[in-house]
């Protein structure tokens, strides 16, 4: 892959993060993607599934922080994610997804509607564009349903989640 295309596909996944789009990452980002899920689902910042999905917010931006935050300003540049939480999690990208395991799993139980331990495709899509992949989200969703059985757990979250912070230069 040459370098434009490596570094389109790192200002993507940077561009995720940064929900308000001010040129970095912080932990106001990871709050916006908390409410936007709340809200799409009709669930409260106080309920369980809420103070849960805060909780799980909370330890990613801390575990991203841990790894990409050089200068310790609370704030991840674009050049500190591309250098240093991408090249860490091209080394090894189930530790990143392990930092991201308490917000997906909280996602995941925000999703499941009707308790039964996983999201529908549908579900996991309206998490999806909640958390701004807009007219992709459909198509992200039904490719996170790996066996095809119309539900999406965790491990298909958390090992998805993984490979597309895997990118090749």
């Amino acid at each position: 892959m040459v370098s434009t295309e490596y570094e389109r596909r790192i200002a993507a996944r940077f561009a995720g993060f940064d929900q308000d789009g001010n040129g970095y990452i912080d932990r106001e980002d990871f709050n916006a993607a908390t409410k936007a899920v709340l809200a799409e689902f009709g669930t409260t910042a106080r309920s369980d599934k809420g103070q849960a999905l805060y909780v799980g917010a909370e330890a990613f931006w801390q575990g991203m922080a841990g790894i990409a935050d050089r200068d310790g300003d609370q704030r991840i540049t674009r050049e500190e994610f591309v250098s240093g939480a991408v090249k860490r999690l091209r080394d090894n990208p189930d530790r990143f997804a392990e930092i991201a395991r308490p917000f997906l799993h909280a996602a995941l139980a925000v999703a499941d509607t009707d308790g039964d331990g996983v999201a529908t495709v549908e579900e996991a899509a309206r998490v999806l564009r909640a958390l701004g992949a807009g007219e992709g989200a459909a198509a992200a969703a039904a490719a996170l349903d790996a066996d095809t059985d119309g539900r999406i757990g965790e491990t298909e979250v958390v090992s998805a989640f993984a490979r597309y912070f895997t990118v090749p230069e």
